[in-house]
């Protein structure tokens, strides 16, 4: 990511953004935010400083004052820039002073405070060091849902990275399969995210014959043959929000078990998608799609959660797994890709991204479900 993100949110998109995240964190028992670079950062205020930096930067969020962001000065420029800036105040440190001094002077000296996951261990200790009597929280662990409910303006990104998603699928349906390796088939998915407006890809999994038993193989060296199953997965970022789709070819005509199995997949996809609607825990999802391949003698080899989160990452909360009590909420956006994974012969995943309605879900990947057959 560069700088800045899209021209697409306004200063009081982002100041609205902050607020929400003030009160959340009061709810939670926090007495404020601490938020380092990273997609929460950038989710706040639109600003993304370069990744390999040590310098402190930090967004602090508390009831008391307006937001502010520490900086260091050589970056600064920059941050004024970003489309957040005119919401928050900007407090800079040079090289040579104690970047922390100018942190902990904005903190309660005994709070709570919630902070990003990827904050720099160096610094949190820093802090700490400052502020004995502090103590923290990972925001994922105190705030799971800040960035889980989107509005209308991210759905509709949502909606044009998974139609990108889409165009990719239909293209690389096209692509030969049959005599190259998974790394080059690869290097088309890749490409062709790109040339439908991906400015970051995350992943390409392209899993042939048995390596398709293994959910993370992504590519290999391996060289497709006729008659393998091909499962592909792939995504990233276009326009700073995500896409992520899964499904699964078949080089030439499957046999009847291959089918099957296929087929079986993609009953339970379509019922942990009927499954969604405002309410519902988002275990139930979970249930629903395992329920399907459990009851058809499949349910060892579905070894994964049912679906993730997604938004300005491509994998966040909520998640669909037993155990998760999160009521689903509209504007939620998360995987639906329940799978079967026959070691040492192949795998069948079948995703799409779905957005919680009024009154039920929205796929936002809308390729077709039914076994594709590639040359």
């Amino acid at each position: 990511m560069t700088g800045r993100t899209p021209a697409r949110f306004t200063a009081d998109d982002y100041r609205a953004r902050m607020e929400r995240a003030v009160h959340a964190a009061g709810d939670a028992g926090l007495a404020g935010l601490l938020v380092a670079p990273g997609p929460d950062l950038v989710w706040l205020t639109g600003y993304a400083p370069p990744a390999a930096t040590e310098r402190l930067t930090l967004l602090v969020l508390t009831p008391e004052r307006d937001p502010v962001l520490v900086v260091p000065a050589l970056e600064a420029p920059d941050a004024a820039e970003a489309a957040g800036a005119p919401a928050l105040t900007l407090r800079d440190w040079t090289d040579g002073k104690d970047p922390y001094a100018a942190t902990t002077a904005l903190l309660d000296t005994g709070g709570r405070f919630g902070v990003s996951d990827n904050t720099w261990a160096m610094h949190l200790l820093n802090l700490q060091k400052a502020l004995p009597d502090s103590s923290y929280a990972s925001l994922t662990e105190a705030l799971p849902m800040l960035r889980a409910v989107k509005d209308a303006a991210e759905l509709e990104l949502m909606a044009a990275a998974g139609a990108a998603a889409d165009a990719t699928f239909e293209e690389i349906r096209g692509v030969p399969f049959a005599g190259r390796r998974e790394s080059e088939v690869g290097a088309d998915l890749a490409d062709l995210l790109r040339r439908f407006g991906h400015s970051q890809v995350d992943f390409t999994i392209v899993a042939s014959g048995p390596n398709g038993a293994n959910p993370h193989h992504e590519v290999g060296d391996r060289v497709i043959e006729h008659g393998d199953m091909v499962v592909l997965d792939f995504g990233g970022l276009k326009d700073g929000y995500g896409s992520d789709t899964s499904r699964t070819v078949h080089v030439g005509e499957p046999t009847d078990e291959e089918r099957r199995v296929h087929d079986l997949v993609r009953e339970a996809q379509e019922a942990g998608f009927r499954a969604v609607r405002p309410g519902v825990a988002c275990q139930e999802v979970d249930r629903a799609a395992r329920a399907v391949i459990a009851d058809a003698g499949y349910g060892e080899y579905f070894i994964h959660r049912t679906g993730h989160g997604i938004g300005v990452t491509t994998h966040e909360p909520p998640y669909m797994i037993e155990g998760e009590e999160q009521p689903l909420v509209p504007g939620m956006c998360f995987s639906v890709e329940p799978g079967v994974y026959l070691p040492g012969r192949f795998g069948v995943r079948i995703e799409d991204i779905v957005t919680v309605t009024a009154d039920g879900g929205r796929r936002l990947n809308d390729t077709t479900r039914e076994m594709v057959v590639v040359g």
